[in-house]
C-alpha cells in the first residue's frame, strides 16, 4: 500500500468544538494526499458523536479514529504515531489549527524540491529528468524534520522559529511540534519518552537531531496557529518543565555546554524577554524585531 505523504495526528480528550474547528482546518486543505488520525483518550462530552452524526468520518481511509485510554497527552501521541502510515509525521493539537488551506501543499512543494535538489547535487538530476519529475518516497532521502513559523492567538503575532539547528538552538529554543514535519522514520525506532511529563517533544527532537543524525530544515511558512495555554503553560506545569529542559540538556548537549547557554541566556536578560514575549501588548514589537533578525540569520 502507498504511503499518504502526510500522517496528521490529533489528540483529544473532551475538546467541545475545539476538535472540529482543527479537523475543519485540515479538511480545507487544497493538498489532500494525507490521513488523519484522531486519538481519543475516553472524551464523553459528545464531540466525536457529534461529529459523526454531521458525517466528518465517512471516509474511513482519510480519517481514522482511535479510542483508547491513555496515561497522558505523549502516551496518546505515541499510540496513535502507531497507526501512522504517513511519509511524514505532523502532530495538531486541538483548539490549534492549519494557517491556511495551503499549508500542506506548500510544504509537500518545498519538500519535492529539496529532494530534487538533493538529486541533481548527486548527479542523477543531470542524466535522468524523469526521475526529477517522480514523487520520491522519503527512504531515498536522507532523515529530515522540516519546519515552519508559527501564529500565536494569545500573543496575536507570527512567531518564527530559528532559521538554523545548531547546539545553541537545541538548548534555546527549538520548533513546536505543531510546525514540526517528522520523517517518519524518526518514530519507528523510538517514539516519546514518557519519563518526561511535559517536554518529550523536546527530549525527541534532540535525540532526532543528535542520535538519529536528522537534519533540521527550516521553510518560509507558517503552519499553524497555536491556541496557547496548554499542557505545558501551567505554572505547575512550568517548573517540571524547567527541570526537565536541565535533565535534557545535559544529556544531549552535556554538563559544559548547558551551563554555558544558561549563562549566555542570563546575561542577555531571557527572563525579561520572555515576559514580553508573552504580553499582548508588547509581544507584536518583540516578535516582530526577532522575527527580521531571523530572515537576515537565515540569508
Amino acid at each position: 500500500m502507498q504511503r499518504p505523504f502526510f500522517s496528521i495526528v490529533v489528540v483529544s480528550l473532551n475538546p467541545g468544538e475545539r476538535l472540529k474547528k482543527t479537523l475543519d482546518s485540515i479538511l480545507k486543505q487544497t493538498f489532500t494526499d494525507y490521513e488523519v488520525i484522531i486519538k481519543d483518550g475516553g472524551s464523553s462530552d459528545g464531540s466525536l458523536s457529534g461529529l459523526q452524526e454531521a458525517g466528518y468520518f465517512e471516509d474511513k481511509n482519510q480519517i481514522k479514529i482511535q479510542q483508547k485510554k491513555d496515561r497522558s497527552i505523549y502516551d496518546g501521541m505515541n499510540q496513535a504515531v502507531s497507526y501512522a502510515n504517513g511519509k511524514f509525521v505532523q502532530f495538531l493539537n486541538c483548539g490549534d489549527y492549519f494557517y491556511s488551506p495551503t499549508v500542506l501543499e506548500e510544504v509537500a512543494r518545498f519538500i519535492e524540491e529539496k529532494r530534487r535538489a538533493n538529486l541533481t547535487l548527486d548527479g542523477i538530476g543531470e542524466q535522468k529528468e524523469e526521475v526529477k519529475n517522480t514523487i520520491l518516497s522519503s527512504d531515498e532521502m536522507p532523515v529530515k524534520i522540516f519546519y515552519g513559523n508559527q501564529y500565536n492567538q494569545v500573543q496575536d503575532t507570527i512567531i518564527s522559529s530559528a532559521p538554523h539547528i545548531n547546539d545553541f538552538t537545541c538548548y534555546r529554543n527549538v520548533p513546536c511540534h505543531q510546525v514540526c514535519f517528522y520523517d517518519y522514520r524518526l518514530f519507528e525506532k523510538r517514539a516519546y519518552d514518557l519519563q518526561y511529563q511535559v517536554r518529550a517533544d523536546y527530549e525527541h527532537f534532540l535525540y532526532s537531531i543528535y542520535e538519529e543524525q536528522a537534519e533540521g530544515i527550516s521553510m518560509p511558512i507558517i503552519i499553524a496557529s497555536y491556541e496557547g495555554g496548554g499542557f505545558s503553560e501551567t505554572k505547575e506545569n512550568r517548573k517540571k518543565s524547567a527541570m526537565e529542559h536541565r535533565q535534557i540538556t545535559k544529556k544531549y548537549l552535556g554538563t559544559t555546554k548547558s551551563l554555558k547557554y544558561r549563562g549566555i541566556m542570563w546575561l542577555t536578560l531571557a527572563p525579561l524577554r520572555t515576559r514580553i514575549a508573552e504580553n499582548p501588548a508588547l509581544s507584536g514589537i518583540y516578535n516582530g524585531f526577532k522575527n527580521r533578525i531571523y530572515q537576515l540569520l537565515g540569508r
